[in-house]
């Protein structure tokens, strides 16, 4: 239960892209801008209303969450010497709520410092009842791979070099982009959705995969599926499973101690990728619990990063020579 005395309702101008500041002789400036042109598909009624809550009481400004999202945002970190290369940071939040800011973060802000064009996504949540239901984050991520590809030339980006990462249940969203790009989820509607939503590498930290049996991570599979599902529903949209041929190269990293979402999530998922022979690697830490950092306090990236860039370099991702 959100405390209404918490909720903030954020009045967001959908038709036009927000400029952040950036000092003089720095990169281009960030930017944030809606993914659709107008009101996102399936709004139910009565419609959602954007909101956010602080992520702690004395935390930064900026660092919330979103339990309900009308209009699905890209907030864009751009490269100061870009390679051409992009990624699309999907963040968790247990489809309850989407745990990002309307600030670049420091995993965004640290892929621009290698060149790499970052965007993150706000995304909408199923329980808010859009039509498009558990499929409603997807038709998100499809289309923000879309706009980005679109808009390519706008960072100096090459479209078909963009990749995704995904962090815990924006693990799921990302997997299922991954695997379902091509999944009609939504009717066009404009000419960027003529362009392939197919991320050229995937990354998936510390993520929800598997929507069956004890290893389902509970609240996101209440969130996206409902209190009851069937079966047959929790299989449909349980990660690992009907993997395509042209699956993306992935990359996978947990920690062995993780509580939250047992890291056999990711060795599950990585023996299905091998199945399928997709190219794969899996990292397992041996602590860190539920969203281990991924940088170091000096801001160089940790293991899961550094082997990510490698990977995702090897596998069409442009980076720095």
């Amino acid at each position: 239960m959100i405390d209404r005395r918490t909720l903030i309702v954020a009045s967001l101008a959908a038709p036009l892209a927000t400029t952040l500041a950036s000092p003089a002789g720095a990169a281009p400036a960030p930017s944030r801008f809606p993914i659709w042109p107008g009101v996102a598909p399936g709004m139910p009624t009565p419609p959602v209303v954007d909101a956010f809550v602080k992520r702690s009481p004395t935390g930064a400004p900026d660092d919330i969450a979103w339990p309900h999202v009308a209009t699905p945002m890209l907030t864009v970190s751009p490269a100061a010497a870009p390679t051409g290369g992009a990624v699309l940071l999907i963040p968790g939040g247990g489809y309850s709520r989407v745990a990002v800011g309307r600030e670049p973060g420091s995993v965004a802000r640290w892929f621009a410092s290698q060149g790499i064009t970052a965007f993150e996504l706000l995304y909408r949540l199923p329980h808010d009842h859009w039509a498009a239901g558990p499929d409603t984050a997807l038709q998100d991520a499809q289309r923000a791979m879309r706009v980005i590809r679109a808009r390519a030339a706008t960072w100096g980006i090459d479209p078909a070099s963009v990749a995704t990462i995904g962090f815990s249940a924006g693990g799921h969203v990302t997997a299922r982009l991954a695997s379902r790009a091509s999944l009609g989820t939504y009717a066009p509607v404009d000419a960027a959705d003529r362009l392939s939503a197919r991320p050229v590498v995937a990354g998936l930290m510390f993520p929800v995969i598997t929507m069956t049996g004890p290893l389902a991570h509970a609240q996101s599979k209440r969130e996206l599926l409902g209190p009851n599902p069937d079966e047959a529903t929790a299989l449909r949209y349980s990660a690992e499973r009907d993997l395509p041929a042209d699956m993306p190269p992935t990359l996978l990293g947990h920690a062995a101690d993780d509580a939250t979402v047992k890291a056999a999530n990711s060795i599950r998922m990585f023996e299905a990728l091998q199945a399928a022979a997709i190219p794969s690697e899996l990292y397992i830490i041996e602590k860190g619990g539920h969203g281990a950092p991924l940088l170091k306090p000096d801001g160089s990236a940790n293991l899961w990063l550094e082997r990510y860039l490698l990977f995702a370099g090897r596998h069409g991702l442009k980076v720095r020579a």
